[in-house]
């Protein structure tokens, strides 16, 4: 059971120790885990203090991006990481750890390319969504659908599990901003991998 989770992070000196300290713990649930942090030019002490963290653990990393963006960061967190499957996780913990687990034993055992999760199925449990936020997510996530016939219906969600190989094939990453979590899921569908959509949790931070 192996897994990296890639974490990019652009001044999040508030929140990133709790971060840590969340998932670390889940390391008994993986015989090979590392997390990666992804620095995008912090302008704050983040740097520093995950660099004082990793130094402390093997389990953690901290990488710096070469180019200013989202996708940049994503793409360095891609090539650094070591382990065959690959989650992309955002700092603030909006997405429930046990979906992670999910994802991990749905991908491993079904011999997936892919696991895209969504907050919009029935069995999905959104908390303190902001209302006007919904609605254009709601609109462009329905137009995105019907433009590809797609089933799924929260592509711009960045909590999803991918196998490395196959992100790799995806490379380079053209979006450098949250459009790259647009990006990457259509380009799976388009190039037809396998994936499997299934509801999620989260929770406004």
């Amino acid at each position: 059971m192996s897994l990296s989770i890639i974490i990019p992070v652009n001044n999040e000196i508030k929140q990133v120790k709790f971060t840590i300290l969340k998932l670390l713990k889940l390391k008994k649930n993986f015989r090979k885990f590392e997390i990666i942090f992804v620095d995008d030019f912090s302008t704050d002490e983040t740097l520093s203090l995950l660099q004082k963290k990793c130094s402390k653990s093997k389990l953690l990393k901290v990488i710096k991006n070469k180019k200013k963006g989202l996708g940049s960061a994503i793409e360095q967190g891609i090539i650094k990481s070591k382990f065959k499957f690959l989650c992309i996780y955002m700092c603030d913990m909006s997405d429930d750890l046990n979906d992670l687990k999910k994802y991990y034993k749905i991908i491993s055992n079904e011999n997936l390319d892919a696991v895209f999760g969504s907050r919009f199925y029935a069995k999905s449990n959104v908390t303190n969504y902001p209302l006007i936020k919904l609605i254009l997510n709601r609109i462009f996530n329905n137009f995105v659908r019907l433009l590809f016939w797609s089933n799924y219906n929260d592509f711009t969600n960045a909590f999803k599990i991918y196998n490395k190989k196959t992100l790799k094939s995806l490379l380079p990453i053209v979006s450098e901003n949250f459009n790259v979590f647009l990006e990457i899921p259509l380009k799976i569908i388009s190039r037809k991998y396998k994936y499997k959509t299934i509801p999620i949790n989260w929770t406004n931070r």
